[in-house]
C-alpha cells in the first residue's frame, strides 16, 4: 500500500531565526486532503567526547523551554548549508575546549518526527588534546562536567538524563566502548 502524502500548497505562518512554521496542504493516499503543520530547522550536530579514563564531557545549561538545567553532550545548531561534521568539531572546541584526532559516527536522529524536519548528527570520540579555553556565544552560559560513562548510562536508564540526543549518544557510545571499538 502506498502511504505517501503528496504536497499541494504551503503557507508560511512564522519566520524566525531558528525555526520556521508552515501549514502544508497535502493529498492523502486515499485521495482526500489534509493539512500538516511543519516546523523547519537547519539541524544540529553533537559529540559524545570521552577522556582516556572513560569520563564523558557533558555540559550543564539552562533550557528556557523546560525551565530547568539539563545535562547534555556538546551540541549546536547548524547554519544553513554547514557541514555537520565541521559544526560538531567547532561545538566541541567552543563548549569544552577539547578536540580529537578520530571521530566515530553514531548516525542521525530525527528528534520530533510528527511536525519538525530537524536532523541531529551524532559522533563519539576520545579527547586527544585540549584546544584551549571555552569560546562561548554571548548568550550561551554553560558549565562542563565530567561524568563516568557507566554512571551516565545508569542515569539515562534511571530517567535522570532526559535530553534525547544525549541519551542516544551515551547508549551508543557505551556499546562501542564495551565492544572495544572506541
Amino acid at each position: 500500500m502506498d502511504m505517501k502524502e503528496t504536497f499541494l500548497r504551503r503557507t508560511q505562518i512564522f519566520d524566525g531565526h531558528v525555526v520556521h512554521l508552515f501549514v502544508d496542504d497535502v493529498r492523502l493516499p486515499n485521495g482526500g486532503t489534509a493539512q500538516r503543520e511543519i516546523v523547519t530547522h537547519a539541524g544540529g550536530a553533537c559529540v559524545a567526547a570521552l577522556t582516556a579514563r572513560n569520563e564523558l564531557l557533558l555540559v550543564r545549561q539552562f533550557r528556557y523551554a523546560f525551565g530547568e538545567e539539563l545535562l547534555e553532550i556538546p551540541a549546536g545548531k547548524l547554519e544553513r548549508g554547514e557541514d555537520p561534521f565541521e559544526a560538531m568539531k567547532r561545538e566541541q572546541r567552543e563548549e569544552t575546549g577539547t578536540r580529537s584526532d578520530r571521530y566515530v559516527s553514531l548516525g542521525v536522529t530525527y528528534p520530533t518526527v510528527g511536525y519538525d524536519d530537524e536532523k541531529i548528527y551524532i559522533w563519539a570520540c576520545r579527547v586527544t588534546e585540549p584546544a584551549g579555553d571555552q569560546d562561548l556565544d554571548p548568550d550561551e552560559f554553560l558549565e562542563v562536567e565530567k561524568l563516568d560513562l557507566w554512571e551516565a548510562e545508569r542515569m539515562v536508564m534511571a530517567d535522570q538524563i532526559r535530553d534525547g540526543k544525549t541519551q542516544i549518544a551515551i547508549l551508543k557510545t557505551a556499546a562501542l566502548v564495551r565492544a572495544g571499538q572506541l
